[in-house]
C-alpha cells in the first residue's frame, strides 16, 4: 500500500529538508530545492514541516494511490489532474484509493512538491530521507523514482486525517477527490515569477573582480543555461573576471553561493552542491530568494540586486515569521472546519 509510480516524469525524487551535520565528512545537506513549497505542502496536510515529500521536476510523474490519502501540491504548476479534472494547488486535497494523479504541461515554475499526510515513508539515512543520487544514498534506494516503484505513506496526524476521512464518508459521492475551500494565497508565498530579480550580498571575493565585471554582474541579465541540475545552475551572459589571477583555498560553500570559474561564466550552487569550493565567490544569494531560483527554468533570465547582510538577515527573519503565521493559519482553519 502506498503510492505506485506509473510514470516517473523527468526527475522525481524523495526529499525533505536535508541531511544536516555531516559536512565535515564530505556529506552534503541536499534536501528540497524549494524549501518554502516543501514546508508549506507538509503543513497543509498536518505533517511536520520537514517531512519527506516527492519533488517533481519540469515533467511530472503519474502516481496511482493505492490507499486514500490527504495530499497537497505546492510550488510550480505542472498541471496536476485526476481523471482529467484539474487538481488545485496550495490547498489540502483528499484523493481516494485507486485514482491516478497525473501531471501535464509545465505552466509556471519548475518543481512541484507532493506531500501526503504521514510523509513519504522511506528509511532514514544519517537523519534524513532526502535522495542524494550522486552518492546513491537516501530516498528510494538512493535513486530517482522509476515506473513500478511503490513508496509507502507513513501514519498521518490523527486529528487532521480524522476530519478528512469523516468528510469523505459524509460526501458519499463518486468524485475521485475533493479539495478544501481554502488555500495559501499568493500573498502568503514567495513572489514566484519568470525572469526574477535575485537579491544577494557580496561574496568573499567580490572586490577582487574587475570594476567592469562587478558592473556587469549588477546591471546585466543572465540566462540560465541548459547546463543545470540540483547541484548548480550555469549562467550565460557577460564574462566575469578578477583583477589578477586568483586561486583561493577551497573553503565551505552553501546553497546560493555564486562561483566564477576560469571561463568567466558564473555558477549558482543549488541544493546538491559540493561541501567546499575553490573558485572565486562573487556573491551569496539571499536565503529568501532561493525558492525563486528553484522555480526558474532553463532559458529564463535573472538579474541580480545587491543588498546588505543586515537586510538579508531582516528578510530571513520576516520570512520565518511568515512561516509561523502560515502554520497558525492552517491550524486555525482546521479547527474552524471541525
Amino acid at each position: 500500500m502506498g503510492i505506485r509510480i506509473k510514470h516517473a516524469g523527468l526527475l522525481t525524487t524523495v526529499q525533505d529538508r536535508g541531511r544536516l551535520g555531516y559536512r565535515q565528512q564530505g556529506i552534503i545537506a541536499g534536501g528540497g530545492m524549494d524549501d518554502f513549497a516543501l514546508r508549506a505542502a507538509n503543513l497543509l496536510v498536518g505533517n511536520e514541516a520537514g517531512a519527506a515529500v516527492l519533488e517533481a521536476t519540469l515533467i511530472g510523474p503519474k502516481l496511482i494511490f493505492e490507499q486514500d490519502a490527504l495530499i497537497a501540491i505546492c510550488g510550480g504548476n505542472l498541471s496536476p489532474t485526476v481523471h482529467g479534472i484539474a487538481v488545485p494547488l496550495w490547498r489540502p486535497v483528499y484523493i481516494k484509493a485507486g485514482n491516478e494523479l497525473s501531471f501535464g504541461a509545465c505552466v509556471a515554475g519548475a518543481r512541484a512538491y507532493i506531500a501526503a499526510a504521514g510523509g513519504v515513508d522511506v528509511p532514514l539515512v544519517m537523519g534524513s530521507r532526502s535522495t542524494y543520487t550522486r552518492a546513491a544514498i537516501g530516498g528510494f534506494e538512493g535513486r530517482a523514482l522509476k515506473a513500478g516503484d511503490v513508496v509507502a505513506i507513513g501514519e498521518g496526524a490523527s486529528e487532521t486525517l480524522f476530519y478528512w476521512e469523516q468528510e469523505a464518508g459524509d460526501r458519499q459521492d463518486a468524485a475521485p477527490f475533493f479539495a478544501a475551500s481554502w488555500s495559501i494565497g499568493s500573498e502568503g508565498r514567495p513572489f514566484y515569477r519568470k525572469n526574477p530579480v535575485i537579491r544577494f550580498v557580496p561574496g568573499r571575493h567580490f572586490d577582487a573582480f574587475t570594476e567592469g565585471s562587478r558592473k556587469h554582474f549588477l546591471q546585466s541579465d543572465f540566462r540560465i543555461s541548459t547546463q543545470l541540475d540540483r547541484m548548480g545552475y550555469r549562467l550565460e551572459g557577460p564574462r566575469l573576471g578578477t583583477e589578477a589571477a586568483l586561486e583561493p583555498i577551497s573553503e565551505a560553500v552553501s546553497m546560493g553561493t555564486i562561483q566564477v570559474p576560469a571561463g568567466g561564466s558564473p555558477i549558482i550552487l543549488m541544493a546538491d552542491h559540493q561541501t567546499i569550493g575553490g573558485y572565486p565567490k562573487i556573491a551569496q544569494v539571499a536565503t529568501v530568494d532561493l525558492p525563486l531560483l528553484a522555480q526558474a527554468k532553463p532559458g529564463e533570465t535573472i538579474r541580480f540586486k545587491q543588498i546588505t547582510r543586515q537586510k538579508s538577515e531582516e528578510l530571513y527573519i520576516k520570512h520565518e515569521l511568515q512561516m509561523q503565521r502560515l502554520s497558525m493559519f492552517i491550524v486555525i482553519r482546521y479547527r474552524e472546519e471541525r
